[in-house]
């Protein structure tokens, strides 16, 4: 789930490299000198027993509430108990809106963001970022209609949905102009739906020709409902998902870090993708703000 956030500035990007290096410096520091433990928590989190996590599980496979049990399931939600107790202690699932999660973060409501959000180079101003997936902007159609679209310039002209919450309308957007207009063939028409579900109900009502999701989100929908949807060609784009940080909370961003060290070596991260089907979204180390830390 990513917002409708433009790429920053060539000021900003400088700044931003000048600020992921002075980061990466800090974490290699960080997860040399400490081990993943409470030792490495600020002292708020070890005196409260528990990490505020802000959640909204209405993106499965990576949060969900199980119908059958009323539970929290999903890749954010195991790997986030994971790196709780590598640093031991607890996590406390906060569900709010995505539009308020770094309000949230901001304000002190939350400790910290772990709810399938994309590193976006724009939300560096104000987060800081651990990535853990790759993921991307995929196209897909009803099951139905899976023979009108051999190709991704087969949605030229076609209307397709999208949350406009979401990076998707822009990016869509942006692919359509080099795609299609660029070579005389008519512009998707990007339609913002109210998140992916209604894009889905749209797609099935014959209201939109396809949609566009997260890329790792499709096979447990396809998994979920059969002969439902189809998937068209690779994703579009490439972006991390991240947890997000405050700026000023590099002692719990370094703590993460070398937890997600840890669960890397230990494969247990692995193991976590793996258990969703999602091994291909795996990285190789860990990367802040889109940078790897060697």
């Amino acid at each position: 789930m990513t917002a409708a956030d433009e790429a920053a500035g060539s000021n900003q990007d400088k700044m931003g490299n000048h600020m992921n290096k002075h980061i990466a410096a800090l974490t290699v520091a960080c997860l040399a000198a400490t081990s993943a433990n409470a030792a490495g928590l600020p002292e708020r989190i070890k005196s409260a027993g528990k990490v505020v996590v802000a959640n909204q599980p209405n993106y499965p496979p990576m949060e969900y509430v199980d119908p059958a049990t009323n539970e929290l399931r999903g890749v954010d939600i195991d790997l986030g108990v994971a790196l709780a107790k590598e640093l031991g202690t607890t996590v406390e699932w906060s569900n709010i809106g995505f539009e308020q999660m770094i309000s949230s973060l901001q304000t002190g409501r939350v400790d910290l963001i772990h709810s399938g959000m994309s590193d976006l180079p724009k939300r560096r101003d104000t987060l800081d970022f651990i990535d853990y997936m790759k993921s991307g902007a995929q196209f897909y159609t009803s099951f139905a209609r899976k023979d009108e679209f051999k190709t991704l310039t087969d949605f030229c002209g076609k209307t397709v949905g999208m949350s406009r919450r979401t990076s998707f309308p822009d990016e869509t957007a942006k692919w359509s102009a080099a795609n299609c207009q660029a070579k005389g063939l008519p512009a998707i028409k990007v339609v913002g739906t109210e998140g992916s579900a209604d894009a889905r109900a749209q797609l099935k009502q014959g209201r939109l020709d396809a949609a566009v999701q997260g890329s790792e989100t499709l096979p447990y929908l396809m998994d979920l409902e059969k002969d439902t949807y189809a998937v068209v060609g690779e994703p579009f784009t490439v972006v991390y998902q991240g947890i997000g940080f405050a700026k000023k909370d590099t002692e719990l961003r370094d703590a993460y870090a070398a937890a997600l060290k840890a669960l890397m070596e230990s494969g247990e991260y692995k193991a976590i993708f793996a258990k969703y089907g999602l091994e291909g979204t795996l990285l190789d180390g860990i990367h802040i703000n889109g940078e790897a830390v060697k």
